[in-house]
Parts: C-alpha cells; sequence; structure tokens
C-alpha cells in the first residue's frame, strides 16, 4: 500500500507544511496579530483626529499624545476656525460640487452603455467595446495639455464643469468595461421574458439590469467617489482659485505648515472622514460586487 493510500486508510491527510502553517495560525494568534495591524493602520488617522481637536498654543508643548494625557488641550475651535476660513469652506464644497455630479454622471452614462454593450445588438459593437478598453490604458498625464487647449477654445477654462467633465471623460472606460463584464452574467431568460411580455429595453434597463446590478453599481459608485474626492492632479491643472476643491486648498496651506496646521489639520481629517462615511455606507453593496462572479 502506498503512503497516500495507506493516509486515506488511515483518516489523516498528508499535507506540506506551509497547510500545517496555515492552519495552526488560522485560530486566535492570526485574529491578534489582523487586530494589531488594524490599530496600527488606524493610529495615524487617530492622531490626525486628535491634533485637529488640540489647542493650537498646546502645539509646542509636544506630539498629539500629550492631549490623551491631558484632555483639557482639546477644543472644537479648530473646527470653528476652519468654517470661517473662506478658502477651506469654499473648497470643501467645490470639492462637493465636483464629485457628486462626476460620480452620478459615470454611474448612469456607464450603466446605459454596460447594458448596451451586453445585451443590445447593433453594427461594430464589438470593436467599439475593444475600443473603449483600450481607452484604459491611457495615462491621465498625456491628455493634460491637449484637454486644457480644448477647454480654452470653448471657454470653459477654470471652471468646475471643466473638472467634472475630464472625470467623467476618464472615468466611463472603467465604469463601461466593468458594468458590461457584470451585465453580462445576468440570465439571458430574464430579458428574453420580459421582452415577451411586451416591455422595452428601456424598461428592462430600469427593472431588471440596475436592480440585479446594484452590486456592481455601488462598487463603481465607490471608487470613483474616492478617486474624484482625494484627486489633485487635475484639480491643481483645471480649477482656478474660485473653483479650487478641498485637496488644492489643503495644498496651498502646507506652504505656511508652521501657522497654519491649525487649519491643515481639521481639514485634512475632514477630507478624511467623508469618503470613510460612504465606504462604510456601501461597504455591504461592495463586497457584493468584489465577490461578484466568483462562486457559480
Amino acid at each position: 500500500m502506498t503512503v497516500a493510500n495507506s493516509d486515506i486508510v488511515t483518516g489523516t491527510i498528508n499535507r506540506g507544511f506551509a497547510a500545517r502553517v496555515v492552519a495552526r495560525t488560522s485560530g486566535g494568534a492570526l485574529r491578534i496579530f489582523l487586530i494589531v495591524v488594524a490599530l496600527l493602520w488606524l493610529l495615524p488617522t487617530f492622531g490626525l483626529l486628535i491634533e485637529s481637536l488640540r489647542d493650537p498654543s498646546q502645539y509646542a508643548n509636544g506630539g498629539w499624545w500629550y492631549a490623551i494625557i491631558h484632555p483639557a488641550q482639546l477644543t472644537f475651535g479648530n473646527y470653528s476656525q476652519l468654517l470661517q476660513n473662506h478658502t477651506m469652506s469654499s473648497g470643501f464644497f467645490n470639492t462637493v460640487k465636483i464629485t457628486v455630479p462626476a460620480t452620478l454622471l459615470v454611474v448612469l452614462i456607464g450603466s446605459a452603455a454596460g447594458y448596451a454593450f451586453a445585451w443590445m445588438e447593433f453594427p461594430g459593437r464589438d470593436w467599439i467595446f475593444l475600443l473603449v478598453v483600450g481607452l484604459l490604458v491611457i495615462p491621465i498625464q498625456i491628455a493634460l495639455i491637449p484637454v486644457v487647449k480644448l477647454y480654452s477654445a470653448m471657454g470653459i477654462s477654470g471652471s468646475i464643469i471643466s473638472v467634472i467633465m475630464f472625470h467623467v471623460g476618464f472615468g466611463l472606460p472603467f465604469a463601461i468595461f466593468l458594468l458590461r463584464n457584470y451585465f453580462a452574467g445576468i440570465p439571458r431568460d430574464l430579458m428574453e421574458a420580459a421582452r415577451m411580455d411586451g416591455a422595452s429595453e428601456g424598461r428592462i434597463f430600469f427593472r431588471i439590469i440596475l436592480p440585479l446590478g446594484m452590486p456592481a453599481i455601488a462598487s463603481l459608485g465607490i471608487f470613483q467617489f474616492l478617486w474624484v474626492w482625494n484627486d489633485l492632479l487635475v484639480a491643481l491643472v483645471f480649477s482656478n482659485s474660485a473653483s479650487q476643491p478641498l485637496t488644492v486648498a489643503l495644498a496651498s496651506q502646507t506652504r505656511q505648515f508652521g501657522s497654519s496646521i491649525d487649519i491643515l489639520a481639521p481639514g485634512a481629517f475632514l477630507s478624511l472622514i467623508v469618503p470613510l462615511a460612504v465606504f462604510l455606507g456601501f461597504q455591504r453593496f461592495f463586497v457584493q460586487g468584489v465577490m461578484a462572479g466568483s462562486v457559480k
């Protein structure tokens, strides 16, 4: 009897060294290790929160951890100062004005295009889709100068609309690619049954495709929101002083770091907490979208 057969008869499995290590560390020890890693990962965020609440007069007395020992150093005065700072407050609202439309347009247009490429027949469909996929490899940097010249000729350079249009244009290839592949996995029988009942393509899209594709759509919305909210390069190139978002406003404050940390710390935490809240709000859909297609 061979070694493998004897292992089967005796009820044991001959596992490798790596498999035995994984089996032994998959219990409490691994959980403790992951908790420690998570706490270390959250430490800078916690430090930024404490620093944003410290009295500016206490900055010279030590790091943010001193405020934990002396809670009297904590105050909400920095956030009051932030709201009174016109550059930071307008930058925050400009970020909202840019991020929300850029996210909604990419989701809506990408969903409609993904449905068309997945389930509608029209001439050159596959070639056009290959062209869209090819646009994924184009870096943003090589398009900045041509688009700046185009926007200047159109008379919209430096406006919020120009920043939105750029984000929508470069967000659509990925959106179409992602949603087309997800929509293609929806059973054809659903669409055929709806068409036999007299449903139009629009009704099929809104009543069948969008509800079933919500995990992928929510995942796309999270990605697009984070990309646009945290963008600095595009905003630096296409915005001006009246349309600059929060990232540009924060970057402008770093030139005076020693005298403006009371503005930088709460501004940076505000810039961090909004996308974090969006991610946590749509986390359930995000996990479903990431896992979609992994199990049949």
